[in-house]
């Protein structure tokens, strides 16, 4: 209930220095970091527009997700102190590395296919299922 103060089920804040993943816009795929808070609907976000493009702009919170990463930076810091925070904490080879990465660049993968290509796929897969049924069958 009410009263008993146990530990937050929400793991991801909206809080200055939050790696974001941009949904929605020209931006969309890319990531930026949260700089300032405006409201209690919108954030001030920053790429750093150098590395990935993404310039200083104030987004609706709705059209970020969270992601788990956070970078140690004060409210409002400069592009230089973005950048080298940027830099050091390693978040974009960490981003890459990530299983949510990881997914979204297949679901690019896929949507580029042609019809031949999704052909082949799938006759992979059922080639796939049937020696594995086989194996199973003689177990």
């Amino acid at each position: 209930g009410e009263g008993s103060m146990g530990r937050s089920v929400f793991k991801r804040f909206v809080e200055v220095g939050r790696v974001v993943l941009i949904n929605f816009g020209d931006d969309e795929g890319k990531l930026a970091v949260i700089v300032d808070i405006v409201d209690h609907g919108r954030v001030l976000i920053d790429g750093p527009s150098a590395v990935n493009g993404v310039a200083r702009q104030v987004i609706n919170t709705k059209r970020i997700s969270l992601t788990q990463f956070r970078i140690k930076i004060t409210r409002a810091a400069r592009l230089k102190t973005l950048m080298k925070a940027w830099n050091e904490s390693g978040v974009q080879e960490k981003w890459d590395n990530s299983s949510w990465a990881k997914k979204r660049a297949a679901r690019a993968k896929r949507a580029t296919l042609n019809d031949f290509e999704r052909f082949k796929i799938m006759v992979a897969r059922k080639a796939i299922a049937k020696s594995k049924n086989e194996h199973l069958k003689k177990l």
